[in-house]
């Protein structure tokens, strides 16, 4: 990614929790007035010490989950950020042996991704539960319109494969979870997802109906050689990554071809 055209993920979205032009392997050291997502107050001159309780706010959690005997050294960071957010939420299980619920798949899923993104476990916790958040709040209502979305704008670029998808009854049984619920995450590698997740992040998750959609352009050939849903789905849910950040590219594209620039759109 380039610099100021070409921002990534990660720069956007500190500045979106309260932070401008900060490296991921650096402190959160400089603090913005704009605050789209809660984490800090409207006073800038209140940032700094509101950080400084983040902290230890993260501190305290973690420490009341280690006391509880929920954690241990021995526990996967990504579960830990898992446990500390469902302890927040009030929603933590008698045990870490009772089965994991889908909005925790989802979760872990998010956080795993973020973990290659941002290196300082406080910051990566708080991204991730604020990422998740949006999703469940901002864009609660727009998640499950994606999948007949996707159906619209695929018949509108290739009608004969969206045809073929539903010849093979594969249309219902696409992995609308992994693309629209996880937002592609665990699906392509994270260097494509800062790109996804930006445009996420500023606004639109309708980005993740044109990535679908072109994944589907870009193995047309392959999908159109497979004649059972369970195959295709199987295939969609392991995809080669090695061209990613082309289908990512060209999803753009789509993207500002059917909805002009959607900067803020849902």
């Amino acid at each position: 990614m380039t610099e100021d055209s070409q921002r990534n993920f990660r720069s956007v979205y500190y500045e979106k929790v309260g932070f401008r032009g900060v490296e991921e392997k650096k402190s959160l050291e400089i603090l913005l007035k704009d605050d789209r997502l809660g984490i800090l107050p409207p006073h800038h001159e209140s940032h700094a010490q509101v950080m400084m309780y983040r902290k230890e706010q993260y501190s305290d959690v973690l420490h009341a989950l280690e006391v509880v005997r929920f954690i241990s050294d021995a526990t996967p960071q990504i579960e830990v950020y898992l446990y500390m957010h469902r302890l927040e939420s009030g929603k933590l299980p008698r045990s870490p042996s009772f089965p994991l619920e889908p909005e925790d798949e989802v979760f872990l899923a998010i956080a795993k991704a973020m973990e290659e993104m941002v290196e300082d476990s406080v910051d990566c916790y708080w991204i991730t539960r604020c990422f998740v958040n949006q999703l469940n709040s901002k864009y609660r209502d727009a998640l499950p319109q994606l999948p007949k979305a996707f159906e619209q704008y695929l018949n509108l670029e290739d009608s004969r494969l969206l045809s073929h998808l539903k010849t093979c009854c594969a249309v219902s049984t696409l992995p609308y979870e992994l693309w629209f619920k996880k937002c592609f995450a665990g699906c392509l590698p994270e260097s494509s997802l800062q790109r996804i997740w930006d445009k996420v992040v500023s606004g639109s998750c309708k980005i993740l109906v044109f990535v679908a959609v072109e994944i589907l352009l870009t193995f047309k050939i392959k999908v159109m050689a497979l004649n059972s849903a369970e195959k295709i789905t199987k295939f969609l849910e392991n995809i080669p990554q090695d061209s990613s950040d082309a289908i990512v590219s060209k999803a753009i594209d789509l993207w500002h071809k059917h909805c002009g620039t959607p900067v803020h759109s849902a």
